[in-house]
């Protein structure tokens, strides 16, 4: 069983405890057992915090871009080295398998070496005046200190493509890490402070969620805010960012439709959305979790679908052979069950699972429901579990009916062998994100991000740095 190492605050380039000595449990949910603790900052944290952000955001602001991209390279290479140590951490922390974990830290080498290319192309341009002697031009700047807020269902994929944005922009970053799963952003910070960038550029905090962000969105040092999370959190955040003119941008939640037509290639949709279903043990926000299938080929297809489920292995993600850990925390536990107990009571037949597993950590099965109706709860609120919806359709505009029912709209799947079905779907599934016979999201130079109650911006891609950047405008006589 690898250490686990009790968690600080860094702040101006040092880990230190919190001004007042506050400390909070850290759990592995895989016992329910406490691993270590993590430093609990205070207002008087934040404040040294920003203090320290202001200085570090002098320096790397003129940084070049060259420079800032070597370092940022020296960060992924870093993060590449240590990722036998860190993954263990992040599966005690977290649950994930471990192997799942190897994955999320190689993913975010790959965002930091995409960012630090970025940085090299953030170009400004020229435009022709109206007069000869007239020079104009527009260049990019970076937009100032920006707050961020990750949550802990990947807790180093989601600070990383934050931070790299951010860095690469030229920004410094105050960073609210997730309490749940400290150890394994510190880690991170690490690697990013040990390739050298400035102190004070970068700083991590943990502690009541409500207090730092209602006390760092307003502050007057804060330029642009980031979150990911749930969508009642992130109206709130958004909300509070707007009231300050504070630039924002919103991963939130999602309820993705996974769309199998019946000249779909069944076993290789089966085999691939189970996967995608339960990776994370379905604690992933493009997780796809309304299964909407053609009807003709429905029964077949739960039956490869559940046959695909059964053959996962449950247990602790540092165990050999694991392929589903555990769920992050109790909370996610009773709400799988309240989900499915709703679901069943109102007609939904149980294909599979519906149960925890032990009394000892948090386990839960991974579950089928078929036939389930629009009005159960899991049909409109986001499971983020190991729950699969499903329901039969008929045509084409029956399931994009559906498809767009819901508020969220941040990804969808869809297998089809008919290239006109694709293009329907490619111009009326609303999401920010379609991926078509395949999985294909999440990856570094594509987009990622949500429309309607998903969120609005992305941290994929090449728009991804806009977001950390200011546009001025210059005109010389």
């Amino acid at each position: 069983m690898p250490s686990y190492p009790d968690t600080q605050l860094f702040i101006d380039g040092n880990w230190g405890p919190a001004a007042a000595g506050g400390v909070l449990p850290v759990l592995n949910p895989a016992t329910g057992e406490q691993i270590g603790t993590l430093a609990r900052a205070e207002i008087a944290d934040l404040d040294k915090a920003l203090a320290a952000a202001k200085r570090g955001f002098a320096v790397w602001r003129n940084t070049s871009a060259y420079e800032r991209a070597k370092i940022m390279r020296k960060a992924a290479a870093l993060l590449r080295e240590r990722s036998e140590a860190i993954a263990p951490l992040m599966t005690l922390e977290q649950g994930k398998p471990v192997a799942e974990a190897r994955v999320e830290i190689a993913t975010a080498a790959d965002i930091i070496d995409w960012f630090a290319g970025e940085a090299q192309r953030t170009y400004g341009w020229t435009i022709p005046a109206r007069a000869g002697h007239i020079a104009q031009t527009a260049v990019k700047e970076p937009v100032g200190i920006v707050a961020a807020f990750a949550p802990w269902n990947f807790p180093i994929n989601q600070i990383v493509r934050k931070m790299s944005a951010a860095l690469a922009a030229g920004c410094a970053i105050l960073a609210k890490g997730p309490e749940e799963t400290p150890a394994s952003p510190a880690a991170l910070i690490e690697v990013f402070h040990d390739a050298g960038v400035p102190a004070g550029a970068i700083g991590l905090v943990y502690g009541d969620p409500a207090t730092i962000s209602s006390y760092l969105i307003p502050h007057p040092l804060i330029a642009k805010v980031t979150f990911t999370g749930s969508t009642p959190v992130g109206k709130k955040l958004a909300a509070m960012a707007g009231e300050h003119m504070k630039r924002a941008t919103m991963e939130l939640g999602g309820h993705a439709p996974a769309i199998v037509f019946d000249d779909a290639d069944l076993g290789t949709a089966a085999k691939l959305l189970a996967g995608a279903k339960f990776r994370n043990a379905g604690q992933v926000c493009i997780s796809p979790t309304r299964f909407l299938v053609q009807e003709t080929v429905y029964d077949q297809f739960v039956e490869n679908f559940a046959a695909a489920a059964r053959t996962i292995k449950v247990g602790d993600g540092l165990a050999e052979g694991t392929t589903m850990g555990p769920l992050a925390n109790a909370r996610r536990v009773q709400a799988m069950e309240a989900l499915v107990q709703d679901a069943v009571q109102k007609g939904a037949k149980l294909v599979l699972g519906g149960e925890r597993i032990g009394n000892a950590g948090n386990f839960f099965q991974p579950t089928v429901l078929k036939d389930v109706p629009l009005h159960a709860r899991a049909m409109t609120e986001e499971p983020f579990g190991p729950v699969a919806l499903f329901r039969p359709f008929k045509a084409l505009d029956d399931v994009l009916a559906e498809a767009n029912r819901l508020p969220y709209g941040l990804a969808a799947y869809a297998y089809t062998s008919s290239a006109a079905t694709v293009q329907a779907l490619s111009t009326g599934v609303e999401s920010g994100m379609l991926s078509i016979n395949h999985h294909g999201l999440g990856v570094p130079e594509t987009p990622f991000g949500g429309i309607k109650d998903s969120g609005y911006g992305t941290e994929g891609g090449a728009e991804a740095i806009e977001a950390y950047l200011n546009t001025k405008f210059v005109t010389v006589a």
